[in-house]
């Protein structure tokens, strides 16, 4: 799910290597998984056009079609997870939320 949200956030196709890191990765398991996405027909691989003997990774109408499913389902989680908060609990989470990002330094 990772991978499928790293390559939808991506504004171009990325490399296996880009991929891992941005899942935290290594290129091996990077490559493995990949490889999962492709036979599930979500990936697919294509050729970088600065360099042809590297491959990109991008994700296939079917693949960006079950990423948007992913993101809507986990909004309309959140949306009932939060339909019990109050305003002011929501305000409060938001600002801790926000106060915990801004300290991350994972």
């Amino acid at each position: 799910m990772r991978m499928l949200e790293a390559l939808a956030m991506s504004p171009d196709p990325l490399s296996v290597s880009a991929l891992g890191e941005a899942i935290g990765v290594d290129q091996p398991r990077a490559s493995r998984l990949v490889q999962q996405g492709v036979s599930r027909g979500l990936l697919v691989r294509e050729a970088d056009p600065e360099d042809a003997r590297r491959t990109r990774i991008a994700l296939t109408e079917r693949g960006q079609h079950f990423t948007r499913g992913l993101r809507t389902d986990r909004r309309e989680a959140l949306r009932t997870a939060l339909g019990g908060f109050t305003e002011q609990e929501r305000s409060e989470l938001a600002r801790l939320l926000n106060k915990l990002a801004d300290n991350w330094h994972g």
